[in-house]
C-alpha cells in the first residue's frame, strides 16, 4: 500500500530538519558542517524536484483555489534553489559558507512551517485519501528519477517556467 503524499513530504521535512539541528549545534565542527550541507543540498534537490514536478502541478489542477499558495511555494523553492546553487561550489572554509547555509536553512524552515501549518491542511481537506495515496505513488516514482545535485540554472529555469506557464 502506498503512502499518503503529505505523510511522505512531512517525512522529508523531518529528515532535513534533523540535519539543520545538527548544523546549528555549537559542537559541530566546520568540516562536519560542510558534510551536512552536502546532505542538505541532496535532500532539498530531491524534495524540491518531486514537489515541483508532481505535487504542485497536481494540486493546482485538482484544487484551483490553492493557486496562490502553489505559486508562492514555487517562488520559495526558487529562492532556496538560488542559495543552493551558490553553496554547491563553496566549501566550509569559504568566509560566507556558514552565513549562506544559515540563510538557506532559515528560508527552508519558513517554507516547511507554511506548508505544514497552512497548505497541507488545505490539501488534506480538499483531496480524498485515494487521491493522496495516488499522489504518494507519483511522488515515490519521481523520487527515483530525481536529480541528487542541483541542475544548471538554465535547466532549472526552463523547468520552473514550464510548470508555471
Amino acid at each position: 500500500m502506498s503512502q499518503d503524499a503529505i505523510v511522505m513530504l512531512k517525512a522529508d521535512h523531518k529528515e532535513v530538519r534533523a540535519l539543520f539541528r545538527e548544523f546549528h549545534k555549537s559542537s559541530t565542527t566546520p568540516a562536519r558542517k560542510g558534510k551536512l550541507v552536502e546532505q542538505i543540498i541532496e535532500l532539498l534537490t530531491v524534495h524540491t524536484f518531486i514537489e515541483n514536478e508532481v505535487m504542485y502541478p497536481r494540486v493546482r489542477d485538482l484544487l484551483p483555489d490553492l493557486e496562490d499558495d502553489v505559486l508562492e511555494s514555487y517562488e520559495e523553492h526558487h529562492v532556496a534553489d538560488l542559495l543552493v546553487m551558490e553553496l554547491v561550489p563553496m566549501t566550509y572554509k569559504d568566509e560566507r559558507f556558514v552565513a549562506k547555509a544559515t540563510v538557506l536553512i532559515e528560508n527552508v524552515e519558513h517554507h516547511i512551517e507554511e506548508e505544514e501549518q497552512e497548505w497541507f491542511p488545505k490539501v488534506r481537506e480538499g483531496l480524498s485519501r485515494t487521491q493522496l495515496r495516488e499522489l504518494g505513488e507519483e511522488l515515490a516514482e519521481a523520487k527515483e528519477r530525481a536529480p541528487r545535485r542541483p541542475e544548471q540554472p538554465s535547466a532549472l529555469k526552463k523547468t520552473l517556467d514550464a510548470v508555471i506557464a
